[in-house]
């Protein structure tokens, strides 16, 4: 199929599916047209600038973008355009890419079922066996649907505690999160800065691979992004002889971590893992019990610390400075009364008011101590019990001594983790907008397995596995790989060997 072609049907499919995965979808005509035309004639030749050159990608509508609106889904943003493109944004049109529109989401990305937004609810395109819409999963939910709805040929979410990888175990597609730092994040807008990265939703892990290959260099615009030089420490580590050799002669040794069995985990899910590990073990990789005892604690943690970032990112959204300014007197017409409560309060839904005054509560002068210090030495915690299971050292944490040293070394330790990227399938929106059945604090267990490898910085990635269910029916899972900081690569080669796998017994 031609790229105009593909690009047509993407385009025709965002504008006849009911999902809501598009808050800004692409123009049905426009210069677009003459872009991808101009690439498809680079291919013929055999000289496309990349491999996404003429293709479609969706971005996520909390990154900016200088030619769409950027509203995070609030109210409180439903009139800004960004004056300038996000460096991802650059990176991809630079490429050939043609951004496909603004995807849908939880308002300023917080929430796990993208049913947070100003824009309303995104719709699974998978639906339940009763034919009832299902969550999308979240906060980068509409990324997830415009790919598994045949919407564009990849998008761009962000992570910040498992919101591309949750939405892509619901919808069946391959969902990356880099390690923290990798990919700017100039011109994303924040939610917790320390947590937040910017991840590849696609159906394969081939194309993730290829624009992630696009967007893993240096931007000195990001503070938070890596430099040239810890990038050269990463690289070398890890063409050490011994780290080198995984995958190509040596067998891989598989964590499975024992505190990730929960009771929340469903049978079908449960399966899913035992199958996978199976399945990696017919290869001749070798299957390992580690133990992450701050596990347990790390979602507590990740609730008390995100909070208190975006009450601190958040703080500029007063209608003076940024934002739609609500109309009226603001404080009831009173003359003590604040200068922005109603922008504030009629700007922001229900789910951000509630996590801005969480997050104030935990930096408070009396709580600060109590809640937030303690937060993060459990995140260290959590980092700490990565660094003991994983054979590959934190190549940013050891020197080029002790990378010789290292090398010489017989490990017992893992080289990625495999786990459940879910504790169960995609619930049903009715469900979840019910306040008898769910409340927001259910939504919140459901990041679970996501939220540690986010809290450590390391790279995850979520690969769709098909089991065979009760009669003919089959059911689809996310299993999730998490490798040491740096190894991303490793992880990715991992995801595609389970990637779409059929998997039961027999096989």
């Amino acid at each position: 199929m031609s790229l105009l072609r593909e690009a047509e049907r993407c385009v025709a499919n965002q504008y006849a599916h009911g999902i809501n995965a598009f808050i800004t979808p692409l123009s049905r005509a426009g210069s677009w047209l003459d872009r991808v035309k101009e690439a498809d004639a680079r291919k013929e030749s055999g000289k496309p600038k990349s491999a996404v050159d003429g293709r479609l990608i969706s971005i996520k509508d909390n990154i900016c973008t200088r030619d769409m609106p950027t509203t995070c889904a609030s109210g409180i943003l439903d009139k800004f355009t960004s004056p300038f493109n996000a460096t991802v944004v650059d990176e991809l049109e630079t490429a050939g890419a043609i951004i496909a529109g603004k995807t849908n989401l939880d308002e300023f990305g917080m929430g796990s079922n993208s049913i947070n937004s100003y824009f309303g609810a995104v719709k699974n395109p998978r639906r339940s066996g009763s034919g009832e819409d299902l969550s999308a999963g979240g906060s980068s939910g509409g990324s997830a649907a415009s790919v598994a709805g045949d919407q564009c040929y990849a998008s761009l979410g962000t992570d910040t505690g498992g919101s591309v990888r949750l939405p892509a175990a619901y919808t069946g597609t391959v969902g990356f999160k880099p390690s923290y730092g990798m990919i700017s994040r100039w011109g994303v807008v924040a939610y917790a800065n320390s947590l937040d990265t910017v991840g590849i939703l696609s159906k394969t892990t081939a194309s993730v691979r290829d624009i992630f290959g696009l967007l893993n260099k240096h931007d000195q615009r990001d503070p938070t992004n890596l430099s040239i030089q810890s990038r050269s420490r990463i690289n070398a580590y890890h063409q050490t002889p011994r780290l080198a050799s995984r995958l190509t002669s040596a067998p891989l040794r598989i964590g499975v971590p024992i505190e990730y069995n929960v009771s929340e985990l469903t049978p079908s899910v449960r399966r899913a893992w035992i199958l996978s590990l199976a399945h990696l073990q017919k290869q001749g990789h070798t299957i390992h019990p580690v133990s992450l005892p701050a596990t347990r604690h790390a979602l507590s943690a990740y609730y008390i610390l995100a909070p208190g970032e975006a009450s601190s990112n958040l703080a500029k959204y007063d209608g003076v400075r940024y934002g739609t300014r609500a109309e009226g007197p603001d404080g009831d017409g009173k003359p003590d009364g604040y200068l922005y409560a109603n922008t504030r309060g009629k700007g922001f839904g229900a789910e951000v008011k509630r996590r801005i005054v969480l997050g104030t509560f935990s930096l408070s002068a009396d709580e600060i101590d109590n809640y937030f210090i303690k937060a993060q030495r459990v995140r260290r915690l959590v980092q700490h019990d990565f660094d003991s299971v994983f054979a590959a050292k934190h190549p940013l944490h050891v020197t080029a001594s002790q990378h010789a040293q290292d090398d010489s070394l017989t490990h017992p330790d893992v080289d990625v983790l495999i786990c459940p990227t879910a504790p169960s399938s995609p619930p049903r929106l009715s469900d979840l907008t019910d306040p008898k059945k769910k409340s927001s604090l259910d939504a919140y267990v459901t990041d679970v397995f996501t939220v540690p490898a986010s809290l450590a910085g390391l790279p995850a990635v979520s690969v769709p596995v098909t089991v065979a269910g009760q009669g003919d029916e089959a059911e689809l899972a996310g299993i999730q790989v998490v490798g040491q900081y740096g190894d991303d690569e490793l992880v990715l080669n991992v995801g595609e060997m389970l990637e779409g796998k059929s998997l039961d017994e027999a096989s």
